[in-house]
């Protein structure tokens, strides 16, 4: 649901008219900046009443937005399964009494929606690295670990340092995912062979040699251990599902998509969260904002992750309530209109807008 922008008010629109960032001043590190907003989108409005100079909600709000859902979360990793195994069982039942014209399109639809389950998968486990899963620390993290992240290949201890890294301070010298965003916008071209190489596999098998290449390493192998033991109950899964006249639904219907779908997918939305921006302070310069639809949260970003910005100006609020913590900001004046981007389809434009060499 796309949440409407409001002009801020009171004291805070006064001092918007008053200041705004002076984006010619600041040092833009190379192939950064090449997309951040004008300076009318960004209002010198911090501190307020009820944000600190960061963005972060003071307290007694902030309290209120860092709960942990843990009822609600059983209810999201069963959903994940149901829409990934669910899919799987559901469409094995339907499609042997349909002939095969009809069976096809169907077994095409989940592939592409096998693809998507791992972003359901991905986000979860993106919850349980910043601990918001589930309020005890070992359930955290062993639903984290068994239950979203390994079965989509997910390491999750090590995904957990590298992504406080990219939150400690986003296009430092120790972003970890740097080479994703810089250099935006680009040419079509360039973006078309990205995007190629993430739907024909090419990037999907770069990740899985990785995976390989850890089983020869004595420090790494415990892990890629225990990732492999994942899989293998994935497999198990998707036979009881089939049965083995049916043994090709691991590589086809859940190896496959994450190599190929899941890529284009992952790539979208994390060129929509950073692409383009540059290392500042002022995490208005490091992170899109982009109206939310239903369309992109089924497919692009799924469980809120497309408040973005909020999520970086705070990133203990679950996941839950990352859209009222927008509306704290929209509120405040600190996130205005002029920041927002109509829709992902018009910022992947301007993140490819760069003119043909």
């Amino acid at each position: 649901m796309a949440t409407e922008l409001h002009p801020p008010t009171g004291t805070a629109a006064s001092t918007a008219r008053l200041a705004h960032v002076d984006i010619d001043t600041l040092e833009r590190l190379p192939g950064q900046g090449g997309m951040i907003p004008p300076a009318e989108a960004l209002p010198l409005v911090l501190p307020t009443d009820r944000l600190n100079e960061r963005g972060m909600a003071l307290p007694p709000i902030r309290d209120g937005l860092r709960r942990i859902h843990n009822a609600r979360n059983v209810g999201n990793v069963v959903s994940v399964w149901l829409q990934s195994f669910g899919l799987l069982a559901l469409v094995c039942w339907v499609t042997p009494q349909l002939p095969l014209a009809a069976a096809l399109p169907i077994w095409a639809a989940t592939f592409v929606l096998m693809g998507r389950s791992f972003a359901l998968y991905s986000i979860l486990g993106h919850e349980a690295a910043h601990r918001l899963l589930f309020s005890k620390k070992a359930i955290n993290d062993a639903v984290g670990r068994w239950a979203v992240a390994y079965p989509a290949f997910v390491p999750l201890d090590l995904y957990r340092r590298s992504h406080f890294a990219h939150h400690k301070d986003e296009f430092g010298p120790n972003e970890p995912d740097l080479n994703l965003y810089n250099g935006y916008p680009i040419g079509r071209d360039s973006m078309r062979r990205k995007l190629v190489r993430d739907a024909n596999g090419t990037s999907g098998w770069k990740s899985l040699k990785g995976l390989l290449f850890a089983f020869r390493s004595a420090s790494s192998r415990p892990l890629a251990l225990k990732i492999l033991a994942s899989q293998a109950m994935v497999l198990v899964v998707l036979l009881a599902i089939g049965g083995w006249s049916r043994w090709w639904l691991y590589p086809v219907f859940w190896l496959a998509p994450w190599m190929t779908v899941w890529r284009v997918l992952n790539r979208l939305r994390s060129i929509a969260e950073h692409g383009g921006m540059m290392h500042s302070s002022d995490r208005r310069l490091t992170t899109h904002v982009v109206r939310q639809t239903w369309a992109a949260r089924f497919w692009i970003v799924p469980f809120n992750t497309g408040w973005h910005l909020a999520h970086h100006a705070d990133m203990g609020v679950a996941f839950q309530d990352l859209p009222r913590f927008h509306r704290e900001l929209v509120d405040s004046g600190w996130v205005t209109v002029d920041l927002e981007h109509r829709s992902y389809r018009d910022l992947w434009r301007a993140l490819t807008s760069r003119a043909a060499a």
